[in-house]
């Protein structure tokens, strides 16, 4: 009897599934040191502990994506090892920020189920909860992904679409304890921009673009333990590319955002996102932010910022053709709320 696994396929889930997802990863300085290696990331906040100290906060946090990017691997072995693709997200809020120390682990819950027209594959929607050593939650998201069948001619499940909210409420966003701009440093973080300064359907371009690299992507796809065959095995796809990690280019527009953006500090919630093409070793990603909505908050001097996020192999401004479908050039379309300074 064999010792490996191939992995589940679509038909081994089913609603209520609980998956505890194995091997908690310790975070420590050297995570934040290659994201800024992998990333053009210049956030201050998340750079140094003097200023995060002066915003209110005990030292710097690890960029809210690492968090994502970590908790998110633990879960690929059970949901999307034998992936096509992963296709959205959605009611993604970040709790408590992740501190080098801190332990992460996940788990996640099947919630919807749909056999796609083909019979090939079907999509599976999870909620995946990722929490520290204390028990704290640190972030959770609802993600969902089309996952190839193991048996075409397995019978297909009953149809369940989960009902998502198309955006967290901003009165429900968590700001961290403690967190305070009151006092926030301009010339140090890089920008004058506050939360006032952005109308609600402004266009930002962030101007710059980076070439992604073959080696570059498979590092970023290992470091977070993502063990998708689709990123690493140029089998799995017709054409014989390897898909990049879609992570890897919400981290890669988010880090470019910051010219621009650079006052956007903290992400406090993922409302919706969609991987809209394939991006491939060799693309150039650009990008550019659409102001959705404002909200104050509780905290001293904080304020929160709805933001659409579009990252493109084209120009600013590329979002949909004539039809209502994402023009070939878009990459990536998210939909996130960030804390910034009043």
């Amino acid at each position: 009897m064999s010792k490996t696994t191939a992995g589940r396929f679509f038909e081994d889930y089913h609603i209520g599934q609980q998956i505890v997802h194995a091997v908690p990863r310790t975070v420590s300085g050297g995570e934040r040191a290659l994201y800024h290696a992998l990333y053009p990331a210049r956030t201050a906040l998340y750079s140094s502990d003097e200023f995060a100290r002066a915003c209110g906060l005990p030292q710097s946090p690890v960029d809210d994506l690492i968090g994502f990017h970590i908790v998110f691997g633990k879960t690929v072995p059970d949901i999307s090892l034998n992936a096509v693709a992963n296709l959205g997200y959605a009611e993604g809020r970040f709790h408590t920020p992740v501190y080098p120390g801190d332990s992460l682990r996940s788990h996640s819950e099947v919630i919807g189920l749909k056999q796609n027209s083909n019979g090939k594959s079907g999509v599976v929607w999870v909620r995946t909860r990722g929490e520290n050593q204390r028990g704290t939650l640190v972030l959770d998201y609802v993600r969902w992904v089309m996952v190839r069948k193991r048996d075409p001619d397995a019978a297909a499940p009953e149809t369940v679409v989960p009902d998502l909210a198309p955006v967290v409420a901003p009165d429900t966003l968590v700001v961290p304890q403690g967190l305070s701009f009151s006092d926030h440093d301009f010339v140090l973080s890089g920008e004058p921009h506050r939360w006032g300064d952005y109308a609600i359907g402004e266009r930002i371009d962030h101007v710059d673009g980076v070439t992604v690299e073959e080696a570059e992507h498979m590092l970023a796809t290992r470091l977070w333990q993502n063990t998708s065959k689709v990123h690493f095995d140029g089998t799995q796809r017709a054409d014989g590319k390897r898909l990049i990690y879609g992570g890897h280019v919400i981290s890669m527009a988010r880090a470019l955002s910051f010219n621009g953006l650079a006052n956007a500090h903290m992400i406090a919630a993922i409302n919706a996102g969609s991987h809209a093409n394939p991006c491939f070793s060799g693309d150039t990603i650009r990008a550019w932010s659409e102001v959705l909505d404002r909200a104050e908050t509780r905290a001293p001097g904080v304020g929160a910022l709805r933001l659409r996020l579009v990252a493109s192999k084209g120009a600013c401004d590329v979002l949909k053709t004539d039809d209502g479908k994402y023009h070939p050039d878009v990459l990536l379309d998210l939909d996130y709320w960030v804390l910034m300074p009043i």
